[in-house]
């Protein structure tokens, strides 16, 4: 018979626990040798068992859809997969292309009672796994909490070194080199590419060595505010998004309040807590405005929308003068163009401006607007703590269905039984799910007002200076302020923001 052994690990850790992916191959090959397979594929990877996207696992389950073999050996069942859904996902599979399933040190049943057994199995090794997730976190966090250690050993922050007597302190003199760094975007306003180019030709060693720095690394240094002595850590998540049907593993930022700061972590810092919030608003700015182009003014750069699409306008400058053109274009975001107009880019920030600089002109419609916004706020911490209570109500589910499964296996329940009561929990858990899902959505717009507030305040205190001489920049604050959008929709435009904005026509722009 065609075989293919399968073998898996999480961590290096297993290697002591006699499951390393070199152990696995041996006896999985020692046990094809004893059945007289052939062992034609053989497949290793480290990858965690809860996810059904893995490589090796893809390339297997192909050769199956392609009846190349007639079994399938792993050193145990959990070596496949931990989760029981995907359990049962590879073993219909299988079934369905006549590929047999064996493991070294399990018999492997295929009747319907040995299919739920090894599912409620399954279920188990997915409990252990995430139970083992958690404790670690668990350890990490109290780590961090009770003794002001960083969740990890390895020099991560530039400039600092780790030190079991205290988190972090100063390595060498790096630290002159991210003030400088810091300075030259805040006081000059340059891009990180500038500043790329400036280390560069001043020889200054990277972090990982070598003289050529990258704007992601400056951006990193620059955006830590450990810099600034706030450290934090558990700052990222790992998520798990479908792209393309399959799963794929992203950081994204985990939420401030599950974020934990590490007093008194660092000796010495370079910028003060203000100079490092200058430097996070003049990063901001220059991320909405992109380098290119700097030779043309785009005032509206990164708020101008396609109505139809939902797209974004880009500045493109067109026979020596700037557009906006809709993001269709670009074949990279949209497989084919919406069909709406390019704008004349100097048409376009003077009419918003125009009806920007009426509402600043008249502070009583944003003292108004302020008033009204004021009278809105809601306090969240109800909501927060609802959110709390559902995780509650989960964790009293998972532990329903646990009992539910240990009821079945000492035969006290039916099959239909425990299928009924599981069903009960899943439709239990979709309505948490939607529950959570609003009040987040009511605790954003919550957030919303507040920070639209915050604008508010802002363009109220730029109204009192002389709006005929502002800046450029000092412009770009106030469009920011008020969250000032244009939305472009063949020949008509609209305005919006914090306060109501007037209509435009656009049929007349220069060409």
């Amino acid at each position: 018979m065609r075989a293919a052994v399968y073998c898996r690990v999480s961590t290096d850790n297993q290697e002591k626990e006699g499951t390393s992916l070199q152990t696995q191959m041996e006896n999985c090959l020692a046990y094809c040798r004893e059945k007289g397979y052939e062992a034609a594929h053989r497949f290793s990877e480290a990858y965690s068992g809860l996810s059904l996207e893995r490589p090796e696992l893809d390339r297997l389950r192909e050769l199956v859809r392609n009846n190349t073999i007639d079994v399938i050996v792993c050193h145990s069942l959990d070596r496949l997969s931990r989760d029981p859904v995907h359990g049962v996902i590879i073993t219909q599979e299988l079934e369905k292309h006549g590929v047999a399933l064996e493991a070294v040190t399990e018999t492997v049943d295929s009747t319907e009672v040995g299919k739920l057994i090894t599912y409620i199995r399954g279920f188990a090794s997915k409990l252990e796994a995430e139970k083992i997730r958690e404790r670690t976190m668990r350890g990490k966090k109290a780590r961090a909490e009770k003794f002001g250690k960083l969740p990890t050993g390895r020099g991560v922050f530039y400039g600092y070194r780790y030190d079991n007597s205290k988190a972090l302190n100063v390595a060498d003199n790096c630290l002159d080199i991210v003030r400088m760094m810091g300075m030259w975007v805040l006081k000059e306003g340059i891009f990180l590419n500038e500043v790329c180019r400036r280390l560069m030709e001043k020889g200054i060693p990277a972090p990982k060595g070598g003289t050529r720095w990258s704007r992601s690394t400056v951006g990193r240094i620059l955006r830590n505010p450990t810099y600034a002595g706030k450290t934090f850590v558990f700052r990222t998540v790992t998520v798990c998004k479908k792209v393309d049907r399959k799963d794929v593993k992203r950081r994204v930022s985990n939420p401030p309040e599950k974020q934990l700061e590490i007093q008194s972590a660092v000796d010495r810092m370079a910028f003060s807590w203000d100079e490092w919030l200058g430097i996070q608003k003049q990063l901001d700015r220059n991320k909405e405005m992109s380098p290119r182009n700097q030779k043309l003014h785009y005032l509206l750069r990164g708020l101008v929308f396609c109505k139809r699409d939902g797209l974004k306008y880009y500045g493109v400058p067109m026979h020596g003068k700037p557009y906006y053109r809709c993001s269709s274009h670009n074949k990279l975001l949209s497989s084919q163009r919406c069909g709406n107009r390019t704008v004349n880019a100097e048409w376009l920030d003077e009419r918003v401006w125009k009806e920007v600089k009426e509402i600043l002109l008249n502070p009583r419609i944003l003292l108004a607007e302020l008033k009204k916004r004021t009278e809105l706020n809601t306090n969240t911490a109800h909501l927060e703590e609802q959110i709390k209570l559902n995780k509650s109500r989960f964790e009293t589910l998972d532990k329903a269905e646990t009992r539910y499964l240990r009821l079945y296996g000492i035969g006290a329940w039916s099959q239909d039984k425990l299928m009924q009561e599981c069903e009960k929990i899943r439709r239990e858990e979709q309505n948490i799910e939607q529950e959570n899902a609003e009040l987040k959505k009511q605790i954003e717009e919550a957030r919303e007002l507040t920070l639209s507030i915050e604008g508010i305040k802002e363009a109220s205190e730029l109204a009192k200076s002389n709006l005929a001489t502002l800046t450029y920049q000092e412009k770009r604050l106030a469009l920011e302020s008020l969250s000032i959008k244009a939305f472009v929709d063949g020949d008509s435009i609209s305005i919006e923001g914090l306060v109501p904005m007037p209509e435009a026509d656009i049929v007349s722009q220069p060409v």
